[in-house]
């Protein structure tokens, strides 16, 4: 079950949406809402992951691909952008002071 209150409170502080609103824009399967939220969570939510289960698998594929890194405050999406390709597709951990050291 998905947190929907903690994702408007931490991702949507400065819009005015709802839970449905959520919850449409999910099934609804319009790609510009779909990057919007997306962004949303991934730059603004308290547990990225979890949070990010909001999309099936193929949709969030699909959406870490298509996002482009910008270039205010680029190094903290990067960041998030690779933790998140890492604990979902098994990409590459590309964060230096988070890789192993052996």
């Amino acid at each position: 079950m998905y947190n929907y209150q903690r994702i408007l409170k931490d991702c949507f502080w400065d819009l005015d949406i709802s839970v449905d609103d959520i919850k449409n824009i999910v099934k609804s399967g319009d790609a510009k809402k779909l990057n919007m939220l997306f962004e949303k969570i991934l730059l603004n939510s308290t547990a990225l992951f979890h949070d990010l289960e909001i999309f099936d698998k193929k949709q969030l594929k699909i959406l870490l691909e298509n996002y482009q890194i910008p270039q205010f405050n680029g190094e903290y999406a990067f960041r998030r952008k690779n933790m998140a390709e890492v604990y979902f597709f098994d990409k590459p951990l590309l964060i230096d002071e988070l890789k192993w050291i052996a």
